[in-house]
């Protein structure tokens, strides 16, 4: 087994703990501010990591891929992880179509604030002349770009499907049922190298634009 990989694992997936805590948070605080309580009520409107982990999205598939890149093995590129749905009940909205949008699009909105902000630690880590803290800063604001990108696919029931089913029109029952195997649509993509390219230029891009908003 490769420490070293070990290692960048261990610290990759402390990052995407905060992430996801960062990005449920953000579709829990906008539904509530909505007018849907729902996620409130059940404690999802707050930053403890606990309170948005799925046991097996959140902890043993994503440890399993850090272990299974450590020994070397293919089969890690087949996994992948996510944080416990956040319960929306749309009938409590004030305007259901616009009010569903914006929850959406608070999970990828929290993403994008949160590398503004680990980038500019990062920056101020330059002035301190501190490696360690730089190379975190910059693990967290590419992750957490990947994933903003990654969850803006039209793909349901990731963020993104819900902008692309009222753009299409698609009917609410249509929705749900391509949502039940969006799970094995998402693993299909994950595996095809353009759509990873793809998400991967974006993310490059735009955490390079915000490194030289900070003039790293």
């Amino acid at each position: 087994m490769d420490t070293n990989v070990l290692a960048q694992g261990l610290a990759s997936y402390l990052c995407i703990v905060v992430i996801i805590t960062v990005h449920e948070f953000g579709h829990a605080w906008m539904a509530s501010k909505c007018g849907d309580d729902t996620a409130r009520s059940l404690g999802r409107v707050t930053l403890n990591p606990i309170a948005h982990m799925d046991p097996i999205g959140t902890v043993v598939l994503p440890l399993l891929v850090v272990l299974l890149s450590a020994g070397g093995s293919s089969l890690a590129g087949f996994i992948i992880g996510w944080g416990k749905p956040v319960p929306v009940n749309p009938l409590y909205f004030r305007n259901r179509v616009r009010d569903d949008i914006l929850v959406s699009m608070a999970g990828p909105a929290m993403n994008i604030l949160l590398t503004i902000v680990v980038m500019a630690v990062g920056r101020a880590a330059v002035a301190a002349n501190s490696p360690p803290v730089i190379d975190a800063a910059l693990m967290m604001a590419q992750l957490s770009m990947f994933l903003c990108f990654f969850n803006l696919l039209p793909v349901p029931p990731l963020d993104g499907s819900h902008v692309m089913k009222y753009l299409v029109r698609m009917k609410e029952e249509t929705f749900l049922q391509i949502s039940r195997f969006g799970f094995f649509i998402v693993i299909v993509l994950v595996q095809i190298k353009p759509v990873v390219y793809f998400l991967s230029s974006l993310t490059m891009k735009s955490v390079a634009l915000v490194a030289w908003a900070f003039r790293y």
